[in-house]
């Protein structure tokens, strides 16, 4: 199959081409790897390659009836353990093991569905960023700049998806990372709502249930009918057992929206600047919307989203305490196994003291009732997925001054003394300011959608965020699916 075929199709169009058998999933195969050989080396998506593994698994399933039977799939490279690899999450310690035994759960239910796995791609280490630049294994490039960000954490899956390499990967997102690199690129990024994918076997949530797996795609069919393969049968032992809707969500996406009350917002709710084009895409989406017979107008959710944005910090600052501690009591990793940056994050968490911890995380409940009672007066909140456009490789990066600070207190065991600080702490608000608007939906749990409805004058894509109440996925891909038909989007191309 020659690229410009097999680029017209998304992932549902490739697998209803094997049910048909007008093409063979060898074939679909060799498309895709032909496509990374082409253009990886310029947007660095795939940071291990499996095509061996998925030539043998294709010859093996030849017959394979899943609803994605012979589609090419990636895996981000972050908790989506595939059995017999080991799973970097972008960190030296981690680059050559320990190896897990099993695949993780939704690794299991892609491979049940058909998909091809057939490589991993790039991430920042631990998830950690909303851009993509590890220095393990560099920094992955916006196929549509390749000067800028693809953004983060999933932004090896949303350029090996932007660059054609295949129409929808394996994501996750635990304050952004499904919803900001789809809108750096132009894709459609779906975030579920809390306990609805399964986290397990090594998990029982991630990050409290802020966290969850999900996919990165350039259609909203193909987002909808993934859905439906996460949440085919709930996780015996995890957690939750969260309410699924009834119907399909692959027919819900294909059914109208009823007439909707959308709140919108572009007040950065970290009191930072908001690019001129941000506001825009917003305003230009809320136009669209009011033509549609939707009723939109300007609304606040009430929530201190500042002090939102520093529990988040909490409860990530201490995660990736923990996380350090545990790699290197298991693998025997010295300090220079990690970023300077990981440690910095990492120094902050230990100095919170248990009772500060178990505080901010008490807070969760406030925002998840206040945005309950916003939700009772709109059916979605609507705000920029992106304070401005995509950044800039290199952009976000720790200020040299406190990078050789911080430094020279690693060495002598007294990083903790940096942590807090005001220059700690405009750091952190200035390269969370790029993407202000995501961790809400993390924290509350409640899903949310970004969507390609904008672009820059210089042709950047800049998505537009919609938040839903729970159990509104089904709502959330309906309205997905009617602006797609107004703004089509997935046969947009860059030019690599």
């Amino acid at each position: 199959m020659e690229y410009a075929e097999y680029r017209r199709y998304d992932a549902v169009g490739l697998a209803e081409l094997v049910a048909k058998r007008e093409v063979s999933p060898i074939e679909l195969l060799d498309a895709a790897i032909a496509r990374a050989e082409a253009v990886n080396g310029k947007v660095n998506a795939i940071i291990t390659p499996m095509y061996q593994i998925a030539r043998e698994r294709a010859a093996a399933e030849a017959e394979s009836t899943g609803p994605f039977a012979g589609v090419p799939f990636l895996l981000k490279d972050l908790h989506q353990d595939y059995a017999g690899l080991p799973t970097g999450s972008g960190c030296r310690a981690l680059a050559a093991g320990p190896v897990p035994t099993e695949h993780s759960e939704v690794v299991r239910r892609w491979l049940d569905a058909g998909l091809l796995v057939f490589g991993k791609t790039n991430t920042p280490e631990f998830g950690a960023k909303g851009i993509t630049e590890p220095e393990l294994t560099g920094p992955t490039r916006n196929p549509w700049d390749l000067s800028r960000t693809s953004g983060g954490s999933s932004g090896g899956a949303a350029a090996a998806v932007a660059a054609g390499i295949l129409p929808m990967a394996g994501a996750s997102d635990g304050g952004g990372s499904i919803r900001i690199p789809a809108a750096c690129c132009g894709l459609v990024g779906l975030k579920p709502g809390r306990g609805l994918v399964p986290a397990g076997p090594q998990f029982a949530e991630y990050l409290h249930g802020a966290a969850t797996d999900g996919v990165i795609s350039r259609t909203v069919r193909d987002s909808a009918a993934m859905l439906d393969v996460l949440t085919a049968e709930p996780d015996p032992g995890g957690p939750f057992l969260a309410a699924r809707s009834a119907r399909p969500y692959a027919e819900l996406a294909r059914q109208a929206p009823e007439r909707l009350r959308i709140g919108f917002s572009t007040r950065s709710p970290l009191g930072t600047e908001v690019h001129p084009h941000a506001v825009a895409a917003v305003e230009d989406a809320a136009a669209l919307l009011a033509g549609l017979g939707h009723e939109v107008e300007p609304a606040e959710t009430g929530i201190d989203e500042h002090r939102l944005a520093f529990d988040f910090l909490t409860m990530w600052c201490t995660q990736l305490a923990y996380t350090v501690g545990e790699i290197r009591r298991r693998t025997g990793a010295g300090p220079d196994a990690f970023e300077l940056d990981t440690h910095l994050l990492a120094a902050a968490g230990r100095k919170l003291k248990a009772p500060d911890y178990f505080a901010a995380h008490d807070r969760w409940n406030g925002y998840n009732r206040s945005l309950a009672a916003f939700h009772r007066r709109y059916d979605l909140l609507l705000t920029p997925t992106l304070a401005r456009p995509p950044v800039r490789i290199g952009e976000l990066d720790t200020p040299k001054p406190v990078r050789a600070v911080a430094k020279v207190l690693l060495r002598l065991g007294l990083l903790g003394t940096l942590a807090g600080t005001k220059a700690w702490e405009k750091a952190v608000i200035e390269n969370l300011s790029a993407t202000p608007y995501t961790q809400l939906a993390n924290i509350t749990g409640r899903p949310a959608i970004s969507l390609p409805t904008y672009r820059t004058p210089e042709g950047l894509p800049l998505g537009v965020q919609f938040v839903g109440p729970l159990g509104s996925e089904g709502q959330l891909l309906a309205l997905a699916a009617q602006l797609e038909a107004e703004r089509p989007w997935a046969q947009l191309e860059p030019q690599l």
